[in-house]
């Protein structure tokens, strides 16, 4: 079971981000505050659960937390910004849609920075110690592997309905053979090659 809190009674909102790694598509950050009782020995890292774990605790997340909310940052965000203060400025979003203000945020990873004022603390893989931090990792993967499925449907041949814009061999053939289309990432290595890519498109 993963610790319910860092510190005791206080307000804590876990944070994490999801799809920093991928060729395309949106970043998406979830934020989430669970009762300091909250309890249950499913809850983890996104990556450690199967896909219908995830589906099944996001209901029982939502349910049992006392806020949570999903955020994303786009492709021209991504651009523009780089993929890491892209990822700040989804969990940045995904804090402010709570409905209770948190007193302190526990964000997974090394660094951080917002312009909210709310205090906070780093926690190297944290998705595997806090359960806020876990929850807000399971909402925020099947946030964006739904999404990435829908856009699978729009953009077939690269197999994003099974690799949601992870940079697969599956996925690099699709780019090669038909091209990029505008939910790629432009600032990303799309392809070992670069120069025979057309971003017109």
């Amino acid at each position: 079971m993963l610790l319910p809190y860092l510190e005791p009674n206080r307000i804590e909102a876990g944070c994490d981000e999801v799809g920093r790694g991928c060729l395309c598509g949106p970043v998406v950050a979830a934020a989430v505050i669970l009762p300091c009782d909250f309890a249950n020995e499913w809850v983890n890292d996104s990556k450690k659960l199967s896909k219908a774990n995830r589906i099944t605790l996001v209901e029982e997340i939502k349910e049992g937390c006392l806020s949570w909310a999903v955020a994303e940052a786009s492709v021209e965000e991504i651009d523009k910004l780089n993929i890491l203060n892209a990822s700040f400025l989804a969990m940045e979003r995904a804090v402010t849609g709570l409905q209770q203000q948190p007193d302190h945020l526990l964000i997974d990873g090394n660094r951080f920075k917002c312009s909210l004022g709310i205090p906070f603390d780093c926690v190297v893989k944290g998705d595997g110690k806090y359960a806020s931090i876990a929850a807000a990792s399971i909402l925020a993967k099947v946030h964006r592997d739904t999404l990435m499925e829908r856009y699978a449907e729009e953009f077939p041949g690269y197999g994003w309905e099974r690799n949601v814009g992870y940079p697969t061999r599956e996925h690099r053939q699709g780019i090669r053979k038909l091209g990029v289309t505008p939910l790629h990432r432009k600032s990303f290595q799309l392809l070992p090659r670069q120069m025979n890519l057309d971003f017109s498109k």
